[in-house]
């Protein structure tokens, strides 16, 4: 989680605790992950509404990224291992969302298939988003028009 998007992300993903705190313990420990997920798309859907497509397949990348960036997290809730903010693991501190959210869903034992689930379906987003980016150039159709 040492990576350049990773440290882009994780104000949204701290804003997205804060956010969700309203709807309660456990969307509140959700909502970081939410806010990390949610941010991108609701960017498409503003570049979408002005007929800029090619900024879409942008954001729909990063939401992609940011689904491979929630991958390890996920997959680490019974290990406990990967470094939170601070410095300190899961093992050594209380916080790590995705233990907490497993844990009450009774889903615990999922962790590492919920991860790699993550991981691919990011990166099916993120393929699939450079597939569509590229046809959208090719095509002519990536860019809004200008208004005068």
């Amino acid at each position: 989680m040492g990576s350049f998007l990773h440290l882009v992300n994780l104000p949204f993903h701290e804003a997205g605790h804060v956010f969700f705190a309203p709807f309660g313990e456990f969307m509140h420990i959700l909502g970081g992950s939410l806010g990390q997920i949610i941010i991108p798309v609701v960017c498409a859907v503003a570049f979408a509404r002005r007929d800029d497509w090619f900024a879409v397949t942008a954001c729909l990348w990063w939401t992609g990224e940011n689904l491979v960036d929630l991958g390890p997290y996920i997959a680490d809730a019974r290990a406990l291992q990967l470094p939170l903010i601070g410095g300190r693991t899961g093992a050594e501190v209380t916080g790590h969302d995705w233990e907490a959210i497993l844990e009450r869903l009774g889903w615990l034992h999922l962790d590492h298939a919920l991860g790699m689930g993550a991981h691919f379906t990011g990166s099916v987003v993120m393929v699939g988003s450079l597939a569509l980016g590229a046809w959208l150039l090719l095509n002519g159709r990536g860019v809004a028009p200008v208004e005068a």
